[in-house]
């Protein structure tokens, strides 16, 4: 029997299937936008990206009066943690510098570590798991004074009046945002557990009606008096160690002595006591800033340089040395097969970090050659399934590729993913679409009332800030200084905020025997900003703000120009995605197998792979992270800056 040939219906399907092809293409163009939302910035002289428009503005002045990408970025450096974006001056502080006087790129390390008597023992005995979010035990030595200070100290050219000059003017009174207001505002039941913070940071408490509005209101002119006087004193020093026939780095080091071994220091360590918290005099006066040579490895000629494993920085440069060898760009950007890769290469990372990363001035000594080893990469690598997402990934062994045993093989061996207990991942069976349960992280005062409720997500990202500098010269700086972010707890009457870092460390070496919590020690950080060098020159500086998104969003965003031939404002804006299997340094350390957010406007062909996979997918309308990045144009001589639009990132040149 012959069929009657139906041209309206073969129309029909043609239409339709035509119609899905054209929205899968419209949609992969959405993913890879041809003009960005804001534009890229040029330069020839400088170039300054940060966080905050004030930040970058106090960045332009320093360069108008002559200062170089140093004296620029310290500068900056200052006016973030004086307008506490994401981070407070009693936070830590960590660069690189790109020299051009020695073609090296140098790294700054004024991370702070824990006091006298902060013991893992003595956090067990307070029925902690992990030592505490907030508050005086959650502090270690500031780090962010005495990370400008020296470098400053070594390579700037202007005073330390001349670089604390705007922000001591802020501090005696500048328009608060509406974003930080709000946070002060939504942290004041916290705040208001200690006096001094309450008297700086809730100026309109009102004791008669405690839930009206305490913080400063959005626009009002916020005074932090007693931060004014402490960064006046740091110059009074300078100025009198000056006039006393001292060198100009001689001078900065004597404000930098004040803060650490005199009556600063002194005011920091009464108050902290007297809150219960472990400071001593010693403390201070025993920890440094150290000048350290970075880590780095070469990704197809392109020399990418990272903090070494006191913080997550050698994490991208592994993810670097498995990706080299695979034809990352034939897979296309954000395809199933590019998502997946990448997913299984950063949890292959992460846990290696989560093992082997710590203070190296502490023993044991990390295995940052074998873990930066590209045979080590290679056979990492070798595990990854193709079609499915493995959530039983562990920690390797790089031992054998530096020609050693591992200490620690025992422990390894019963390593064990610390998962989200009321975590539903997804299925390697079913690939089912898991039910998304964010924890939450409760805090109470010694009544026993929450004062604070914290997401898995806010813990996650907690705050940070990034800033980078650069000049005609040659220097580049990037920076990505954190802690004392909100709810702060400010010491006495210095005015200065305390670090929460405490936070990050272990208290059993079976999840990390190079972390684990020891007086002197400094906590394994998530903070890593980022230089490149092409042809032995300043090729890029990027930073991102974001707790443990950061070396994620960071690896996508270099691949997004060398790979996919992005500007830098179309890759701080791009479509990225983020993985939750990894440990938060925060909190409980809580991992979320198989969870992944992609941006809203993924295509669906796309989503049903990854779910196949056995990914549990949610969604964001924006997911570049808050970056911010310089591109250099070796060729033109120039530069280009770049900031995400995702927050109030800006870049700013001439």
């Amino acid at each position: 029997m012959s069929k009657t040939f139906n041209f309206k219906k073969v129309l029909t399907h043609a239409f339709l299937l035509g119609s899905l092809l054209c929205a899968s293409y419209s949609s992969i163009l959405a993913q890879e936008p041809q003009h960005s939302n804001k534009p890229p910035v040029h330069g020839s002289h400088w170039m300054a990206a940060a966080g905050k428009p004030l930040s970058v503005s106090v960045g332009s002045m320093i360069f108008s009066q002559g200062g170089n990408a140093v004296d620029a970025a310290s500068a900056m450096l200052a006016a973030s943690a004086t307008m506490w974006d994401t981070m407070g001056w009693g936070g830590e502080t960590q660069a690189l510098i790109h020299n051009p006087n020695t073609g090296e790129v140098v790294a700054i390390n004024a991370l702070g570590a824990a006091p006298s008597g902060a013991t893992a023992e003595y956090f067990q005995n307070l029925n902690y798991k992990t030592p505490p979010d907030y508050g005086p035990l959650a502090a270690v030595t500031p780090g962010t004074p005495g990370g400008l200070m020296v470098m400053l100290a070594e390579f700037g050219t202007m005073s330390l009046a001349d670089i604390l000059a705007p922000s001591i003017e802020m501090a005696a009174g500048y328009p608060i945002e509406q974003i930080q207001a709000e946070r002060i505002e939504q942290d004041k039941q916290f705040l208001r557990l200690w006096p001094d913070t309450a008297r700086v940071m809730l100026p309109n408490f009102d004791p008669a009606d405690p839930r009206a509005w305490s913080a400063p209101y959005p626009g009002q002119l916020f005074v932090q008096n007693e931060l004014h006087s402490t960064l006046s004193k740091l110059v009074e020093t300078e100025q009198n160690a000056l006039a006393g026939g001292a060198s100009r780095k001689e001078a900065i080091m004597a404000a930098y002595d004040r803060f650490y071994r005199g009556d600063i220091a002194e005011e920091i360590v009464r108050a902290t006591r007297a809150a219960g918290g472990l400071f001593t005099m010693q403390d201070l006066d025993q920890w440094q800033v150290y000048i350290e040579e970075p880590v780095s490895t070469n990704y197809k000629g392109i020399e990418v340089f990272k903090l070494n494993s006191w913080v997550q920085g050698p994490a991208m440069l592994q993810m670097l040395n498995m990706l080299e060898s695979m034809d990352v760009k034939s897979m296309g950007y954000n395809s199933a097969e590019y998502i997946h890769t990448l997913y299984q290469v950063m949890n292959l990372v992460f846990a290696d970090r989560d093992f082997y990363y710590g203070d190296p001035y502490y023993p044991p000594e990390e295995p940052i050659s074998g873990l930066l080893s590209k045979d080590y990469a290679r056979d990492r690598a070798a595990l990854i399934d193709p079609a499915r997402n493995r959530t039983d990934i562990g920690p390797g062994d790089p031992y054998p590729y530096q020609g050693e045993t591992n200490p620690f093989s025992q422990q390894l061996q019963k390593w064990q993913p610390n998962v989200e207990p009321e975590w539903r991942g997804a299925s390697l069976e079913s690939g089912a679409e898991p039910a998304t349960q964010v924890a939450e992280i409760r805090e109470e005062d010694a009544e026993g009332n929450v004062v604070s409720i914290m997401s898995h997500d806010e813990g996650f990202h907690a705050g940070t800030t990034s800033i980078q500098a650069a000049d005609a010269e040659g220097w580049v700086v990037s920076i990505t200084p954190s802690g004392a972010w909100m709810p702060a707890f400010i010491a006495g009457t210095t005015g200065m905020s305390l670090s929460q870092r405490m936070q990050s460390f272990e208290l059993s070496e079976n999840r990390n025997p190079y972390n684990t919590l020891e007086p002197g020690k400094r906590p394994r950080a998530t903070l890593t900003p980022t230089i490149a060098l092409k042809n032995g020159k300043p090729y890029m500086a990027f930073g991102v703000q974001g707790g443990d998104g950061q070396e994620q969003w960071l690896l996508q965003f270099f691949l997004n120009i060398v790979e996919f031939g992005m500007d830098v404002q179309q890759a701080s804006e791009a479509a990225n995605f983020e993985s939750f299997q990894v440990h938060s340094s925060f909190g409980d350390h809580y991992s979320q197998p198989g969870r992944i957010v992609l941006r809203s406007d993924m295509n669906t062909l796309v989503l049903r792979t990854l779910i196949r996979m056995g990914y549990g997918l949610e969604f964001r309308e924006k997911t570049s992270g808050p970056i911010t990045a310089i591109l250099f144009n070796q060729d033109f001589g120039t530069m280009t800056g770049g900031a995400s639009d995702f927050g109030d990132d800006t870049a700013m040149g001439f």
